[in-house]
């Protein structure tokens, strides 16, 4: 097998494939490091390589392996985490200077959960600074594989570029505001955004401890269900972290989507969206149509109120998340996380209430409308591809920031599931991607939509060229 195919298998083909004997791990990884070694000094994905600890891990697995002691289909399988992720004497910067020799004493729970499962650790995947909009000043941002001068994602620009690339099998992102999504579809990638609580958070670095999620950015929805079968679940670590017990996401996938009611808002996916974003979505929902999904026509409650009170809610929880180093260590800080905290910490008691209001209103009106619907589709974002000259101007213009998030942080602020899919390309050949959002612990049946979509089309299938 050459070194191309490999690289751009699936998540759980290599798991098949590692489970019969048929690829070696410790191969596998070594063909890894080898491509990041050649192609990330350019593409910038990785803010750490862990070469010694991934080889490590791979002599272990396929030991393990070898003697029957198979832990499930991560076992042996090359994986990167987003460097806010704690790793035990890893360091673990969050795109922060203040935090570049920070080296954690234990593990996240979702690495703890990776290791326990067997899996290989690469290395961690570089990040906006904090997690927040923009990147640190010295830290050089990940780049688009598919084009250079697109945008590749914010926050987890590197986890998005290296599943993209093949420089990992699966990959964790985080999302406060859209940082899963944005990513997931700038880079022609599967990603899931659980909901609020299903993965612990513990040992991750906070933005916005009541917006941050964590989960899977994978190539494929299969892909996504074989890593959400490990990272979800009770954790005695994380008060907020669901109790509910964690199906097995890969056994259901088969079972397709007939009579699955999809809602769809015309008038909200076309207002101020371009006409290929549109067209994905359009396109899409005929794809559900033919594999036996009832498609209903419904009016989404308006986000714009969501939107707008989103930025201050996440500022505020930003400064508290940062409370121990700001302002203490104000200079260290890059003028864009910087902003955002100094906001936060004037905000009133009188404003956040407001903001709290708003979000407990929204919350009910969206639970409301999954009465009538299981599964609600929407674009991923208002422009299909972006680029970085666009989102760096972005701030400069009155309602943009407020755009640009309106088919995102609304998930935020209710804490719903939602995946996000490729679903067709720009005339540039650019990745778009759609939305599916579903109740709250309906993770299952984003998967099982995903994957129908995907065996029914191609487009998590095309690669970047690199």
């Amino acid at each position: 097998m050459s070194e191309q195919a490999i690289h751009y298998l699936g998540l759980v083909d290599v798991a098949r494939r590692i489970q019969v004997g048929a690829l070696s791990p410790v191969a596998l990884t070594q063909a890894m490091l080898e491509r990041i070694a050649k192609l990330d000094g350019t593409l910038k994905s990785y803010a750490t390589v862990t070469a010694d600890l991934a080889l490590e891990q791979a002599r272990r697995a396929e030991a393990e392996i070898a003697r029957g002691a198979y832990r499930g289909p991560l076992h042996g399988v090359p994986i990167a985490v987003k460097d806010l992720c704690y790793t035990k004497g890893i360091a673990t910067a969050a795109g922060m200077a203040i935090h570049a020799a920070f080296k954690p004493d234990h593990d996240s729970t979702v690495v703890e959960r990776f290791a326990a499962a067997g899996a290989v650790l690469l290395g961690k995947l570089q990040l906006t600074e904090g997690a927040f909009a923009d990147h640190h000043p010295k830290i050089t941002p990940p780049v688009n594989p598919w084009h250079k001068d697109h945008w590749s994602g914010a926050s987890s620009s590197g986890s998005g570029v290296a599943t993209a690339a093949g420089l990992c099998f699966a990959s964790l992102g985080s999302d406060t505001g859209g940082s899963i999504r944005f990513p997931s579809a700038a880079n022609g990638v599967t990603g899931l955004k659980p909901t609020w609580g299903r993965v612990s958070r513990y040992g991750v670095f906070a933005l916005a401890e009541s917006l941050d999620h964590i989960g899977p950015m994978t190539r494929s929805a299969a892909d996504a269900a074989a890593v959400m079968s490990v990272i979800a679940g009770a954790d005695p670590n994380d008060p907020t972290a669901r109790q509910e017990p964690v199906p097995n996401y890969l056994a259901g996938l088969e079972r397709g989507i007939r009579g699955v009611r999809i809602g769809i808002d015309r008038s909200l996916n076309a207002t101020g969206v371009d006409k290929d974003m549109v067209k994905v979505v359009d396109d899409a929902i005929a794809v559900l149509s033919g594999l036996g999904a009832e498609i209903r026509e419904v009016t989404f409650p308006s986000p714009a109120e969501v939107v707008k009170v989103w930025v201050p809610l996440c500022a505020v929880e930003t400064a508290v998340a940062h409370e121990a180093t700001f302002p203490a260590q104000a200079e260290h800080y890059g003028p864009a996380l910087r902003g955002l905290i100094e906001a936060g910490r004037a905000l009133s008691g009188f404003d956040l209430t407001r903001i709290q209001i708003v979000r407990e209103a929204f919350r009910g009106r969206v639970a409301a409308l999954f009465q009538e619907i299981d599964l609600l589709a929407i674009p991923a974002q208002y422009a299909a591809s972006p680029t970085t000259a666009t989102m760096a101007t972005l701030g400069q213009d009155e309602g943009a920031i407020e755009k640009l998030l309106r088919f995102t942080a609304p998930f935020d602020m209710t804490g719903s599931p939602t995946i996000t899919l490729p679903g067709g390309f720009t005339g540039k050949g650019l990745p778009i991607a759609f939305q599916l959002v579903s109740r709250h612990m309906e993770e299952d049946l984003l998967l099982r939509a995903g994957h129908a979509f995907q065996l029914a089309t191609d487009w998590h299938k095309r690669r970047p060229p690199v």
